[in-house]
């Protein structure tokens, strides 16, 4: 297997204080990879590190085994940012914001082809919002809208699905269809680094949990402790308290670390 992606002693600091520190990890073509964490722990901020949101300080990353600053493939990544970002506050339709994950695949200027329609159609169907593809996304519920966002990233046949938190804030019927879609996306051979407070639904999909601690990984294997992991994410989540330095700073309103 190749590296999809891969970490060597990644730092990333805002604000001039550290977020990330010594981050040593890869992602092999086919896993599909868990990051679990409480608040403060650095998971967003390493997924968004990954996508090129926030710059790192030094390391070095690559994806698809060429160096981040030079990565131009964006059409090979689907990234679902946290669910704030579902509607933007701009009115638009399911099947208008699914569409809009074939931009990258696209002439600029030129109209959706058949192959694009076609992907378009199919992603509704995975998530199964298929009678719901004429609705404003904003009249869906939080769950429902998480989907929009997994079928935008799907449409876009991407090889990396990058999912931050997909299940925050959804309710259990919503996060099993999550685990069923991205089943049918792992079958065709995909890869998948998704970012959890807690395994939930989507334990039989995971190859491999990363736990991350105050910025660095405490814990890269398989899940089969899986239930420890959680316990220990879930006490970092509810317990954590800045330290009389702390080393971390909130991002804008809306994201988590």
């Amino acid at each position: 297997m190749s590296a999809v992606i891969t970490v060597e002693s990644g730092n990333l600091a805002i604000g001039r204080r550290p977020v990330l520190r010594g981050i040593d990890f890869s992602v092999q073509s086919g896993e599909v990879v868990a990051v679990l964490g409480g608040n403060g722990s650095g998971k967003s901020t390493l997924v968004r590190g990954l996508m090129r949101l926030i710059k790192w300080s030094s390391g070095d990353i690559r994806l698809f085994d060429t160096p981040l600053a030079r990565f131009r493939d964006w059409h090979r990544v689907g990234y679902v940012p946290q669910q704030l970002a579902a509607t933007s506050g701009v009115p638009a339709t399911v099947m208008e914001v699914v569409s809009s994950g074939r931009l990258s695949r696209r002439r600029l200027l030129l109209p959706m082809s058949q192959a694009d329609r076609t992907a378009v159609r199919d992603a509704i169907a995975t998530v199964e919002l298929t009678d719901r593809r004429q609705d404003a996304v904003s009249q869906l519920s939080g769950g429902q809208q998480q989907r929009v966002l997994i079928a935008r990233a799907l449409a876009g046949e991407p090889e990396l699905l990058v999912l931050d938190e997909p299940n925050a804030g959804v309710d259990h019927h919503n996060q099993l269809g999550l685990a069923h879609a991205l089943a049918h996306f792992v079958e065709a051979g995909a890869t998948v680094v998704v970012v959890l407070h807690e395994l939930g639904p989507l334990t039989e999909l995971i190859d491999r949990v990363v736990l991350l601690q105050d910025g660095r990984i405490a814990y890269d294997g398989p899940p089969v402790h899986h239930t420890a992991l959680e316990l220990v994410s879930e006490h970092t989540h509810a317990h954590h308290r800045p330290p009389s330095h702390p080393d971390h700073v909130p991002l804008e309103a809306g994201w988590q670390l």
